[in-house]
């Protein structure tokens, strides 16, 4: 099943959608571990700030991590992108290969720990560098290897400049566009080609308005691999088209699915 191409947002979502989103969510016969032996997090987060930002997540990244926290209950590890989010934003190559390294060890560590990817303005761009997506139609650097793909269960991106040279993740990726989703505030002048745009609108634009909407579009994907009776709903879901369950982080042997585990602390890995 596959989700609207490109979703942009006016407002929170209604309550009376939520029911109807976990109800539609297709059922699942087994359960990805919300942990294992080696001490993984229940989900894993990398997330890339915007220009100018402090070291760290961002104000935007941080308010998704606290709102998955808050509402899921779950041990989810937060990677910030290591990057120079300068002015001139020269070095989003740089954050895409420090990002693609992150996925990979969290994968190779934590084969079923699900992941999410996500960057807000300049670090939209570094997150559209790793799903494969030309920045202004220029590819800036490499790409995460085809193989990790499946290890990524949701990718969520805010005033993404690719909205106005070409389209984002959503509507360009063939990994990854199914389970990516894009918020472009209509006042932020980054994102939105139009009358109407204020600066105000992409840096006081996304917090808390789209960073909830996001949170509860990652909150669905989890509940089709992690176990429903663990996972709190979603408190607002897209008024678009749900995503389906898509596949579970990480192969599964002998073409068997894995078996749940009791969840432990969570691995940190930075």
């Amino acid at each position: 099943m596959s989700i609207n191409p490109l979703v942009r947002w006016t407002g929170v979502s209604a309550a009376a959608v939520l029911a109807a989103a976990v109800l539609l969510v297709a059922p699942i016969s087994w359960t990805v571990p919300s942990a294992n032996a080696d001490n993984c997090p229940d989900v894993a987060l990398t997330f890339a700030r915007g220009t100018n930002e402090p070291a760290g997540l961002g104000r935007v990244g941080q308010a998704l991590v606290d709102t998955l926290r808050q509402n899921t209950g779950k041990n989810i590890d937060a990677y910030p992108v290591n990057y120079k989010a300068s002015l001139l934003q020269l070095h989003g190559g740089d954050g895409a290969n420090d990002a693609i390294k992150h996925i990979k060890e969290v994968a190779d560590k934590c084969p079923s720990t699900p992941q999410v990817l996500g960057g807000y303005s300049q670090g939209a761009s570094v997150i559209d560098i790793v799903t494969g997506v030309p920045v202004g139609g220029i590819s800036w650097g490499s790409a995460l290897p085809s193989q990790y793909a499946n290890n990524v269960i949701a990718v969520t991106t805010f005033g993404n400049p690719a909205d106005r040279s070409g389209g984002p993740i959503s509507a360009q990726s063939p990994l990854f566009g199914a389970k990516a989703i894009d918020f472009c505030n209509p006042e932020d002048p980054i994102c939105h080609a139009g009358p109407g745009n204020e600066w105000s609108g992409h840096t006081e634009g996304y917090v808390p308005v789209y960073t909830t909407q996001a949170a509860s579009f990652v909150q669905t994907r989890l509940l089709a691999v992690l176990p429903p009776s663990t996972l709190q709903p979603p408190m607002g879901v897209p008024t678009g088209p749900l995503p389906g369950p898509g596949p579970a982080p990480g192969p599964a042997p002998d073409g068997q699915p894995p078996a749940s585990v009791v969840a432990d602390q969570p691995a940190v890995f930075h």
